[in-house]
């Protein structure tokens, strides 16, 4: 019987730049979005606002990049570590860790020869081995752990495009308060980057849009109540 390619496709969501990006992309949106509407609502005038959302953008941007840098950075050297024990184990030990892919084999429902039988081809490639043992006893892919600097440079410039929208109306305004047209760029990105979730997910657009919006609306609005009240 002919066996045929599967159809099946999947996306690499793995090297840790979708999570960035997204994690920064509405994290800028969010936070500069409260940023500028807190600021606005303690009325200091149009050129307090728009500095305190350059501000915003520059050092958040910055900020999540440094963050996402160092924890996937941590975590990489983490699994590195781990990774290298195991590859000693492996060469020192290649008796006992044969035993051991045999009990994780026999743990799964494998029948005892074929466990053993399983465990010996696999220790013919050290390699092989290895990958086994990591993702069997740590829980690690060796292939797909993520790289600091796609987190690092993803999260940066998606941080920046997020904090960039609800400052627009500020920056291309030399007066007056543009805070409703702010508001609106604001909603309608939330919007989008909930939608965009829902689609990628395949959880819901119209459900992932309206809670990404409602948690936009009350960061933003408490922000706001707070600068108004400290401000006045």
């Amino acid at each position: 019987m002919e066996l045929s390619g599967s159809d099946e496709h999947h996306r690499d969501v793995t090297s840790g730049g979708f999570r960035a990006a997204l994690f920064g992309l509405a994290d800028g949106l969010v936070t500069n979005a409260s940023l500028i509407l807190g600021f606005a609502g303690a009325s200091p005038g149009h050129s307090v606002v728009r500095l305190a959302g350059i501000g915003g953008l520059v050092a958040g941007a910055f900020s999540m990049a440094t963050g996402e840098y160092i924890s996937v950075l941590s975590q990489k050297e983490l699994f590195e570590y781990e990774i290298e024990v195991e590859r000693r184990a492996l060469e020192a030990s290649p008796d006992e860790e044969m035993r051991e892919l045999a009990a994780i084999f026999l743990k799964r429902g494998v029948e005892m020869d074929v466990a053993e039988r399983l465990a010996a081809d696999l220790m013919r490639n050290p390699e092989l081995a290895l990958r086994t043992h990591a993702r069997e006893e740590l829980g690690i892919d060796p292939d797909a752990i993520a790289s600091p600097w796609i987190a690092a440079y993803s999260s940066f410039a998606m941080f920046s495009i997020g904090a960039f929208i609800p400052l627009l109306p500020w920056l291309f305004t030399a007066r007056g308060n543009p805070l409703a047209l702010s508001l609106v760029l604001t909603a309608l990105a939330s919007a989008a980057v909930g939608a965009a979730v829902g689609w990628f997910t395949h959880r819901g657009m119209v459900f992932a849009a309206l809670r990404s919006l409602a948690i936009t609306t009350l960061a933003a609005g408490v922000t706001f109540l707070v600068g108004h009240f400290v401000g006045s």
